[in-house]
């Protein structure tokens, strides 16, 4: 059986859920690879959009306004830090080949 809204069949829960309520959940829940200033701008919309639903439609401002109490799965990484890594260092007296033979 095939579930379609507004002539479209949707692949995936979240497609299904942005057809039907008629809103971007990227909208409300962020991405993990967004900037600062990318945040503070797609918050800014969110409210807008927020505050519009609120007078047309109570039911999906209320889902919407928990989505953005949600946070992406991956936070990035602080930027121009980059991650620290493990530095292996050989064990005194010991060489590749006596390893090797050991």
């Amino acid at each position: 059986m095939k579930t379609i809204v507004a002539g479209r069949e949707p692949v995936t829960p979240t497609e299904f859920i942005e057809l039907a309520l008629g809103i971007d959940l990227e909208l409300f829940t962020g991405s993990a690879t967004e900037s600062a200033l990318e945040r503070a701008a797609r918050l800014d919309v969110a409210h807008e959009v927020l505050a519009e639903l609120r007078e047309s439609d109570p039911e999906t401002a209320a889902y919407a306004e928990s989505l953005l109490r949600t946070l992406p799965l991956k936070q990035p990484r602080p930027s121009g830090r980059r991650p620290r890594r493990a530095v292996r260092r050989p064990v005194k007296g010991c060489t590749a080949r006596t390893a090797v033979a050991a």
